[in-house]
């Protein structure tokens, strides 16, 4: 079963195709300890059946590393609904995508103050 609209998915299935975006074929432990930087216990109950998920939906690709260890890596349709999915959050958010934090005029108390 294809899915094409990310609003079908639920917000910790999306966090998970971005991560899984942003790394080169993590495993399924990767993925966890990348998310538990943002989301406090991703425990594995929760975790491989929405990868599961998201592989019946044919966003993600599941290989095998080893015989105990899977990868998982975004299929072209995966890539496209993220790419969707950013064009729609971009109608309504003006930030830059960018990764230096100065580069967003962001004005704190610290930098708005003059000296």
């Amino acid at each position: 079963m294809v899915l094409t609209e990310s609003f079908e998915l639920t917000g910790f299935q999306r966090d998970l195709l971005y991560v899984i975006a942003g790394l080169d074929q993590p495993s399924g432990q990767t993925v966890q300890q990348q998310l538990e930087t943002h989301i406090d216990n991703v425990n594995h109950g929760r975790l491989y059946p929405n990868l599961d998920t998201l592989v019946d939906y044919e966003l993600v690709k599941k290989g095998s590393q080893d015989q105990r260890t899977n990868y998982y890596e975004l299929t072209s349709s995966g890539e496209q609904l993220l790419v969707r999915r950013r064009e729609w959050e971009n109608q309504y958010i003006s930030i830059p995508h960018t990764s230096d934090q100065q580069e967003l005029d962001l004005q704190s108390p610290a930098s708005s103050s003059s000296d």
